[in-house]
């Protein structure tokens, strides 16, 4: 068999903006399992979830941190706590884990996405310093990058919206890292145009973005249509990020595969209990 060199993402380097986020490079790697590979200057630091971590130079320090790590330099306790407090609401760890080039030259660090889908790198001062995604999207970040949540103002959204009140708000001028389950759809809506979306399917959209719920159809195809009893419905202006596998989905079909009692469910099998035990798997 003969494989394909994998395709890099090379992203040249930014002028230092005169915001607080580190200006990092980067590379995106891989296919459908991908991780970035960020290559940190003399100084520079980048912070990311706790266990991504794929691999590092021996020149990079990693250092546990209350909250985000976006007051690691300064701020008081109560910052940090509020932080941590905000992590913590969104299902995250209290800690995130801080990587700093404290050698000479460059040295690169990489992180992993947690299954199968795709990594987008995002300049949020290019999205007005602000995106809105699922709670479990962030993957890593450069330093200064402020992770907060993001309430849903409308009661019918935070009940019915597939990621509940409670999204992950990511603020700053730097470069962010999330990830989404499957292939990634970017979509840019104009002022006023609208596109409805499975709740589930929806990974990141910008703030200007107005997300709202419309039901989908007739009580008979709320029911019976399989596609769930409302839709995401966003309106522009603002660009929006699609998966086509929400986590949700994959783990939903996983545990309805898994057998009740343990060992091979015997798909396909007319024996079924008995062809278990004829092929070992009990």
């Amino acid at each position: 068999m003969v494989f394909n060199p994998v395709p890099k993402i090379p992203v040249a380097r930014h002028q230092r903006s005169s915001g607080v986020a580190d200006d990092i490079d980067f590379e995106i790697k891989g296919h459908e399992m991908q991780f970035v590979e960020v290559e940190l200057d003399p100084g520079e630091s980048a912070v990311a979830e706790a266990g991504s971590m794929m691999f590092k130079a021996p020149d990079i320090e990693m250092t546990t941190v209350f909250g985000d790590g976006s007051h690691q330099d300064g701020g008081g306790f109560l910052d940090k706590l509020v932080g941590a407090g905000k992590r913590l609401v969104t299902g995250e760890s209290l800690f995130t884990t801080v990587f700093t080039h404290h050698g000479h030259g460059k040295a690169r660090v990489a992180f992993a996405a947690p299954y199968a889908g795709h990594i987008l790198a995002i300049k949020l001062d290019e999205v007005q310093g602000r995106l809105i995604c699922q709670k479990d999207a962030f993957l890593c970040a450069a330093r200064g990058v402020s992770m907060g949540i993001e309430f849903q103002r409308r009661i019918m959204t935070g009940l019915f919206g597939g990621e509940g009140f409670i999204m992950q708000k990511l603020e700053g001028d730097g470069w962010v890292f999330v990830h989404v389950g499957g292939t990634t759809v970017e979509r840019v809506l104009a002022p006023g145009e609208v596109i409805h979306v499975d709740t589930g399917c929806v990974a990141a959209y910008t703030g200007d973005i107005d997300f709202d719920l419309e039901r989908a159809g007739s009580i008979k195809s709320m029911i019976f249509g399989g596609e769930g009893i409302f839709f995401a419905k966003l309106t522009g202006p603002g660009k929006v990020w699609l998966q086509s596998l929400p986590f949700s989905r994959l783990a939903g079909r996983m545990l309805a595969a898994a057998p009740q009692r343990g060992g091979s469910k015997g798909e396909g099998s007319i024996l079924g209990g008995l062809g278990n035990l004829l092929d070992g798997d009990n």
